[in-house]
């Protein structure tokens, strides 16, 4: 069984210690870079081809990779709240917005969506039928464009 790698980015040294001390118990390696590693990283073809080879489902953070900054890999902004509020948004709540996400990007195409978000396409037609998203509206924004 492969093992999970998640990749942070980030300069706050208690950001990493934390996401380290989290994954750590759910079998996930966390590899971290400073962003100014991150950008002389993408400037270097072996880096971005050991990148590709293990390119992450989602990517999070004040600034989220766009896929030209991996020449077309796939990646998907992981939702974060958009106003800073004590509230806690709920799992499910995150993972349906990830999935709307992912299928607007993929203009309603539901298998990239479903490669993108690193789970199969049943369990994402079957987490669309849960979460009520319709994916026929990301479609009709693909034909008004």
């Amino acid at each position: 069984m492969s093992r999970t790698v998640m990749i942070v980015v980030s300069d706050s040294q208690d950001t990493i210690e934390n996401a380290k001390r989290y994954w750590e118990n759910h079998d996930v390696t966390v590899q971290a870079y400073s962003t100014a590693q991150w950008r002389e990283g993408l400037d270097n073809a072996f880096f971005r081809q050991q990148l590709m080879a293990g390119v992450p489902a989602l990517a999070s953070g004040l600034s989220p990779l766009t896929t030209d900054q991996l020449s077309g890999g796939n990646v998907i902004q992981f939702p974060t709240p958009s106003v800073q509020s004590s509230s806690v948004q709920k799992m499910e709540e995150l993972e349906a917005q990830a999935i709307e996400n992912a299928i607007v990007q993929y203009k309603g195409n539901l298998t990239e969506a479903a490669k993108a978000l690193g789970i199969g396409r049943a369990t994402l037609y079957r987490k669309v039928k849960q979460y009520h998203i319709d994916p026929s509206s990301a479609r009709k924004k693909k034909i008004a464009a």
